[in-house]
């Protein structure tokens, strides 16, 4: 495996640390006081300057205005995106659009990618993505509630989902519903792609989750779904292989959550370092006696950062030429590996702030708060070691080892 980045790409990268640091770090303060919707304006001048510098949309197809960069390339985009919770929304790969993006690009008829696709790579519409439900397991995609049955030339969904993230403001929602009750558990959910002002859908309420209610792109929707009428045109791919479609858009997108969390670790541990550095000495010029253990846990963080991210760009390189099936381990390992070696960098890097660590005065409460959810969404630290252990045990069946 070669993880060598190209000269283009250490010139794509550097430039877009510079515009992190420059034009988007800046506005963080922001995100305090303002709703995300006020804020709109600024953003929308931020993403034009991007299209300016030809980064827009770094990951999605050249032929609808992407940069059209492979997965490997991508995850290092990532990284560098990630050390602002407003990089990824700034150059338009942010989720759930990324992912969305990705199975109209695979499945989409013609009508759906000029419809859908095309300004969502613009950039001129959001949209969302409705799986997980309020009563069923999120950590299980073929436990769903949700169905949509055949009535003419539509399909009528009824059903309750939550944690939709960006609902608030999409143009429309890909939803996964039952459409096959009596198939095969992995055979009865389809895809189907419901526009926000189609009667039915309704946008219950954006969910506060610790503490703070978000709007626009930075929610998380309730919807109910009440005699919601689509088009049966609207199905994406073949009906009955939702579940199929769902776990090729999650294998590309753990990549992209993993790298953006490593991104959330180096800004930390930047601001731990600093923070140690300038708190060693006492002010009579005597060395703290917390000096060694924050030590240790700046090289702890330091090697951890490292594994995570050589794990994630050998997990990318997998998919990306021997695809998703051949990287299923990996793609289990970096889910929860990742997500914890980021909540332990925000933990050490509050604590070596001390009470400045619990402000908002740095963004370090802010990816606290929001980022321990990286733990739970697309299935819980618990279901990918277990699902990953059964597999390596499978192997040792029968077998003796000396």
């Amino acid at each position: 495996m070669d993880f060598a980045i190209s000269d283009k790409l250490q010139i794509i990268t550097q430039m877009i640390n510079e515009f992190v640091n420059n034009e988007i770090i800046p506005l963080e303060p922001e995100l305090h006081h303002k709703t995300f919707r006020e804020m709109l304006p600024v953003f929308e001048e931020k993403r034009a300057m991007v299209k300016q510098m030809e980064l827009w949309a770094p990951n999605h197809p050249k032929e609808y205005g992407g940069m059209g960069l492979d997965l490997v390339e991508y995850a290092v985009v990532s990284e560098a995106l990630g050390r602002s919770p407003l990089g990824h929304y700034i150059f338009n790969c942010q989720a759930p659009d990324a992912g969305n993006i990705e199975i109209l690009h695979l499945h989409g008829t013609e009508e759906q990618k000029e419809q859908y696709l095309r300004p969502l790579v613009e950039g001129k519409i959001r949209s969302c993505f409705s799986m997980t439900e309020v009563e069923m397991p999120g950590s299980n995609p073929i436990m769903l509630e949700t169905t949509a049955v055949k009535d003419g030339d539509d399909y009528v969904i009824n059903g309750q989902k939550w944690y939709s993230t960006s609902a608030d403001g999409a143009a429309f929602s890909i939803v996964m519903a039952v459409t096959n009750p009596e198939a095969p558990p992995y055979l009865r959910a389809s895809m189907i792609i419901a526009p926000t002002d189609t009667k039915g859908f309704n946008l219950v309420r954006n969910i506060p989750v610790m503490g703070h209610v978000g709007d626009d792109w930075a929610s998380h929707g309730e919807i109910l779904f009440q005699s919601c009428r689509v088009p049966q045109k609207n199905l994406l791919g073949s009906e009955g292989h939702g579940f199929i479609m769902a776990q090729e858009r999650l294998g590309p997108g753990r990549i992209h959550h993993c790298m953006r969390w490593i991104g959330v670790c180096n800004r930390a541990f930047d601001l731990m370092c600093s923070r140690a550095s300038s708190r060693m000495m006492t002010p009579d010029g005597k060395t703290l006696g917390t000096k060694q253990i924050i030590q240790a846990w700046i090289a702890e963080c330091a090697a951890e950062i490292q594994a995570a991210r050589l794990m994630t760009l050998q997990a990318a390189w997998k998919i990306e030429k021997l695809g998703t099936k051949a990287a299923r381990y990996d793609i289990s390992f970096i889910k929860f590996f990742v997500a914890n070696v980021m909540q332990k960098v925000l933990d050490r890097a509050l604590q070596t702030h001390g009470g400045l660590g619990m402000t908002d005065d740095t963004i370090l409460a802010w990816f606290y708060r929001h980022e321990r959810a990286a733990r739970i969404y697309d299935g819980a630290d618990e279901v990918h070691k277990v699902a990953v252990a059964k597999r390596i045990l499978r192997d040792y069946e029968g077998r003796t080892v000396c």
